[in-house]
């Protein structure tokens, strides 16, 4: 946000420390200068940050009342993150098109208490069915349903845009001309654009505060609309907190997804069910990652309704459930139907052709399939699981033989791969990752041929797919953790 911007330090990748460590310290000392002054951009880890030090925007919708809509009226959520109760007298929401001028503006009263919301009700389209919670202050500015911006301001006059001095936050999304660092993704009727929580991640309950001044990697776009206001409960600050316990991307994001529509081949989805890296040049996720307890395992019934995935961003191409016929691939699931037996809802989800990629019979239903069930497994055992998996390259075999790609272009990889981190049932997961942790990392031909091993034969270390497909996980761990658990090949009970 503009107001007392926390600084942003960067790292040099954990890849590329790796390598230096094995040059003389003088070389070190001389290559990080290099590097972090030449080449810096390339190989920086995000930037650091911590929960923001203001009240911020944590939500934006613009679609209320436009047809496909549930909510009436469009809506502005604040959150505050710090520690005492702010007067919001004198302050305003303002508005403006993604090219235009802040003329639209609505005045807040009232205060917002420590670690609470407010929420800001605006205009509507005329549809809709379900009335938003009673609102803190009613605006009747009518926002874009796709790209705008929005500034949060301790004026009641119109401010110029970002760099504003009496802009306290500002967000910009799809198209917009102006942001903090990128804009945010672009909305629709059925989705908004969610600052993350104070860890960083996706979990209900832990705040939406994080701020790193770039809009694009602070919020993610998201078709779970809970519109919080004053009377919602308070949600706790970073402050104590070591990890991001039960979110699915608690470890990290591998690729550095983000919510942005022009990231196309690296696009953040993020649903209650499991989170990903979508690829519209493929077709397909990137990698999908999930969290897995106890209470995701129920009695509900596989529900079997693949379908596409209509929250992708307009225009995008979706995959249709009858993509993969006669192709001799199966429609893989990377968060399994059977990770996700809560409810009817949960399991549904995973039906998504957002969380599939074509993957030979042999491989999705021998020995990927052994290797979801020994997991399970863990879990019942008192264990709970962090989990990341993919394809890799292009081409495999399936009972039709060998192919590159299936129905309107989605890649058959030529391998799938999958990480997870095993942690008895417990709280501050990251702080709980050691050394010692059990990771598993497995490897397998993604052909009719990966059927004449057991899982067991495929597991390699994290730093081999790490080498492979270019991503970074656990980067959320302490790097001398990392360094120490990404080396191994697991060699535990495989039953």
């Amino acid at each position: 946000m503009l107001h007392s911007r926390s600084a942003q330090n960067t790292v040099l990748s954990k890849r590329v420390m790796k390598n230096f460590k094995r040059k003389t310290t003088i070389l070190v000392c001389s290559s990080l200068v290099f590097f972090g002054g030449a080449f810096g951009n390339l190989f920086n880890k995000p930037a650091q940050a911590a929960v923001g030090t203001h009240v911020v925007i944590s939500e934006v919708y613009g679609g209320g009342g436009n047809s496909g809509s549930s909510y009436k009226n469009d809506y502005i959520e604040l959150y505050n993150p710090t520690d005492s109760s702010v007067s919001l007298s004198g302050w305003s929401i303002q508005y403006a098109s993604s090219t235009g001028t802040f003329s639209s503006i609505t005045n807040l009263t009232g205060s917002i208490g420590s670690h609470q919301y407010y929420l800001v009700k605006e205009a509507s389209g005329g549809g809709g069915t379900v009335d938003l919670p009673t609102s803190d202050v009613t605006g009747t500015i009518n926002l874009s349903a796709s790209s705008g911006k929005v500034a949060l301001a301790n004026v009641t006059t119109s401010v110029s845009g970002s760099t504003s001095s009496n802009v306290v936050d500002f967000v910009g999304f799809g198209s917009a001309n102006d942001s903090e660092t990128s804009p945010t993704g672009t909305l629709s009727a059925t989705t908004s654009t969610e600052r993350k929580d104070n860890n960083g991640g996706t979990t209900q309950g832990n705040g939406n505060g994080w701020d790193t001044n770039n809009n694009a990697s602070d919020f993610v776009i998201t078709s779970s609309l809970v519109p919080q206001n004053s009377s919602s409960a308070a949600e706790p600050s970073s402050q104590g907190q070591t990890g991001t316990d039960n979110d699915h991307m608690g470890l990290g994001n591998p690729s550095g997804a983000t919510s942005n529509t022009s990231n196309s081949n690296n696009y953040l989805m993020v649903k209650p069910q499991y989170d990903l890296s979508y690829n519209n040049s493929k077709h397909e996720p990137n990698w999908v990652s999930w969290h897995i307890g106890s209470s995701d395992l129920g009695s509900a019934a596989r529900q079997d309704d693949f379908r596409a995935d209509t929250t992708l961003p307009s225009g995008w191409y979706q995959v249709t459930a009858s993509e993969f016929s006669g192709s001799g691939f199966d429609r893989g699931h990377m968060c399994p139907s059977a990770d996700r037996t809560s409810t009817v809802a949960n399991n549904s989800a995973t039906f998504l052709m957002s969380n599939m990629i074509p993957q030979a019979p042999n491989n999705n239903e021998v020995t990927w399939a052994n290797l979801e069930d020994y997991s399970r497994s863990l879990v019942s055992a008192g264990n709970e699981l962090y989990v990341v998996s993919g394809g890799y390259g292009s081409g495999g075999t399936g009972s039709n033989g060998y192919k590159t790609t299936v129905g309107n272009g989605v890649v058959v990889p030529a391998q799938t791969w999958k990480v997870i981190v095993v942690l008895s049932n417990g709280s501050n997961d990251i702080s709980r990752v050691t050394s010692s942790t059990r990771v598993i990392a497995v490897l397998l031909p993604n052909d009719q041929t990966a059927s004449s091993h057991p899982w067991s034969y495929y597991r390699v270390s994290v730093d081999s797919i790490e080498s492979l497909t270019g991503y970074d996980f656990l980067s959320s761990v302490p790097a001398s953790v990392q360094n120490a658990i990404e080396s191994k090949v697991d060699s535990g009970a495989t039953n």
